[in-house]
């Protein structure tokens, strides 16, 4: 796997206004994210509404973002599921593709027990070489994986980082003292992002980078070097923008503020459905930023 730090952006699956997957768009939005600084890219994660995409179109996402990266920055491919056995599937077909790493959710809906969820990553873990990040989103899965469990979990050859998306720092920071520093920890929640970069962590799997990947890029970079007062300066400039794009269900707020840029056609598959106008009136606020400091990016 490559070393990989910093801004890594989950991408969103840009779609038709029939839902149909638009690839033209997703070329533009990889080509802009490497140009604009972007470390590493995230698809067919939460983002990138994994949840309905159907299996075929899952590995060719997958298999269209790691042509169009060619090796340039690292891709990270969702495979989680709530099935153990398709999250096998799916992550062996990632890597017969040549991805550096998966994303592993810890399995939703089924509410699984700290045991059964271990047992669910080990057995994934041991089906494939492929580097397993593990992924902890608990307002989403209910499924929270707690401290203990990572830990016996990096003790798996293949386990090798987790993205925290809890916004817990206390967490966050008990694994970064207890674990080895090969075992990577990543930020998935941008308001708290910069302040667990500070205490170490690995870098940021981020939404905002949809939009602001250049600040977001220079925020991580920032962050990991020390630069405190650099970082807390692009960090505020984010603050409104990581509220905004949670007003609503994501992706939905973030797919909007890309298709009012001009990035994507507007599509999202349902159950998800258009902002609202009160959503969209906060949204439209974030278009100055957005013009200020990312659009330079834009035209590529």
């Amino acid at each position: 796997m490559k070393k990989i730090t910093g801004s890594i952006v989950a991408i969103v699956t840009p779609m038709h206004n029939d839902c149909s997957l638009d690839r033209t768009s997703l070329n533009k939005l990889i080509e802009w994210h490497i140009q604009a600084g972007t470390d590493g890219i995230v698809v067919v994660g939460t983002t990138g509404e994994s949840p309905t995409v159907d299996f075929d179109e899952h590995i060719e996402l997958i298999k269209f973002a790691t042509e169009i990266v060619d090796g340039r920055v690292a891709v990270f491919a969702g495979t989680g599921a709530n099935s153990t056995d398709e999250a096998i599937s799916l992550t062996k077909e990632a890597e017969q593709i040549g991805v550096d790493a998966s994303l592993q959710v810890t399995p939703y809906y089924n509410k699984p027990s700290q045991r059964g969820i271990i047992e669910h990553f080990s057995k994934i873990a041991d089906a494939t070489s492929l580097p397993i990040i593990l992924y902890n989103v608990p307002g989403r899965t209910v499924a929270d994986l707690n401290n203990e469990s990572v830990k016996e979990l990096s003790r798996h050859s293949n386990i090798i980082g987790i993205k925290d998306a809890t916004g817990d720092l206390n967490r966050g920071q008990w694994l970064i003292k207890e674990l080895s520093n090969n075992f990577k920890i990543y930020s998935g929640d941008d308001p708290t992002a910069a302040a667990l970069m500070f205490c170490g962590a690995s870098g940021n799997i981020s939404v905002t980078a949809n939009i602001f990947p250049k600040t977001m890029s220079l925020m991580c970079r920032a962050a990991m070097e020390g630069n405190i007062e650099e970082a807390n300066r692009l960090n505020q400039l984010l603050l409104p923008v990581h509220k905004a794009l949670f007003m609503e269900s994501n992706p939905v707020p973030v797919k909007w503020l890309l298709y009012k840029i001009g990035l994507i056609n507007w599509g999202v598959r349902s159950p998800l459905s258009e902002p609202s106008r009160e959503t969209k009136n906060v949204l439209d606020k974030m278009l100055p930023l957005f013009e200020e400091v990312e659009a330079e990016f834009v035209r590529i």
